[in-house]
């Protein structure tokens, strides 16, 4: 696993962009979650579509570039699993998670939620409206 420079900067202004928005009762917690750049797991069948992913503390990423839109939907999910643990890792159980057919992956409530935070928070503003 390989860790970027810059790091720390892009997570803070991932976290602000969250930290914006009323999706959960507490912001998200940034003290253990670290970037780590693992090509290798983006070469697994399964994996090759995505270019990051999740886990309770740790945002992983296929290429060497932090995309902080890319950022802040992964900081989302590591926000949702904060929070709702058992019921965001079982909704990517569904076998359409890893099949061709992304229609049931897109329309899974966290995957909606996290592009979602990223497009209410793009750009030089933060919209609070739902779906703005």
């Amino acid at each position: 696993m390989v860790r970027l420079p810059g790091e720390a900067g892009v997570l803070g202004r991932a976290k602000l962009r969250l930290d914006r928005l009323g999706f959960y009762p507490r912001p998200v917690d940034t003290s253990r979650v670290s970037i780590h750049v693992v090509p290798w797991l983006f070469r697994l069948p399964g994996f090759r579509r995505f270019g990051g992913y999740a886990t309770f503390r740790r945002i992983l990423l296929k290429r060497a570039v932090l995309d902080e839109d890319l950022i802040v939907h992964e900081l989302c999910h590591v926000w949702q699993a904060q929070h709702r643990p058992v019921r965001m890792w079982l909704s990517y159980l569904r076998p359409s998670t890893f099949s061709s057919d992304r229609r049931a992956y897109r329309a899974n409530r966290y995957e909606r939620e996290a592009r979602e935070a990223v497009a209410r928070t793009a750009g030089d503003g933060f919209s609070d409206a739902p779906g703005g």
